[in-house]
């Protein structure tokens, strides 16, 4: 059973259609990266994986769930097994680094938290660990907001992890880092991603982490399919074919 799987998705807004006919499906484990201008429909096509989003026609499923049809307790449980990392990191600067990377396991406590200390302990380990994996643990005390941008990106990857996800969903992880901290933030993610066999679903625009990082690369022009094939076999001629136009490299 494929981890994710959209069949004729179409998605309106109003009269602009940002997703038109979209079908492929995610084995578990494969890492595939959306790739496409801005505007294409990655991050539509993103958001439908875990209910932010409902099609106009057609069906996402997720882990096996009908993602149009969940509601409730099951679409909470079935976000609870979905990872998301955003462009912006949405970490909060004025708190801990720690206790950023605690909130992500919210979904498995009960009641508010106030303050690193009114985690359970071992949420707080977890949360540790996730951070010595990511090559953060020295910056656990301190605000989220004195660290650089690629640091904050691998807060919030690990504020992911600690959902325990079995889906990872990455929104232009790396669009506003300099190359070698989107280098070092997509090859995190590859590794995690081996290690846990985690699914992971990416939308990039720059070419080269592409082929760097993805097992399998599906092209997107204005909300079609364009390309879906192997990344080993994916050069930049057949990049042009997502872009329309001359293949590019390094960035769209």
């Amino acid at each position: 059973m494929s981890a994710v799987r959209f069949d004729g998705v179409t998605k309106r807004f109003g009269h602009t259609i940002a997703l038109h006919d979209v079908s492929f499906g995610v084995e578990p484990g494969e890492v595939v990266v959306l790739l496409g201008l801005s505007g294409s429909g990655k991050s539509t096509l993103l958001r439908h994986v875990d209910g932010l989003h409902t099609a106009t026609s057609g069906t996402v499923a997720a882990l096996g769930t009908d993602v149009g049809q969940a509601r409730g307790a099951r679409l909470r449980d079935l976000r609870r097994r979905i990872g998301f990392v955003f462009q912006q990191f949405h970490l909060v600067g004025s708190l801990s680094v720690l206790e950023n990377v605690c909130t992500g396991g919210l979904g498995r406590l009960r009641g508010p938290r106030l303050g690193l200390p009114s985690y359970p302990k071992a949420v707080r380990l977890e949360a540790l660990g996730h951070l010595e994996r990511v090559g953060l643990a020295p910056q656990a005390f301190q605000r989220a907001d004195t660290l650089s941008g690629g640091q904050q990106q691998r807060v919030a990857v690990a504020r992911a992890l600690m959902q325990r996800p079995e889906i990872l969903l990455a929104d232009e992880p790396v669009a506003s880092l300099d190359p070698e901290s989107s280098a070092q933030v997509m090859r995190l993610i590859r590794e995690i991603a081996a290690e846990r066999d985690l699914t992971v679903l990416c939308s990039l625009h720059q070419v080269e982490l592409a082929l760097a990082w993805a097992d399998r690369i599906i092209g997107l022009r204005s909300g079609r399919v364009v390309l879906d094939q192997p990344a080993r076999t994916l050069d930049h001629t057949a990049a042009a074919t997502i872009y329309g136009g001359a293949a590019l490299v390094g960035s769209a």
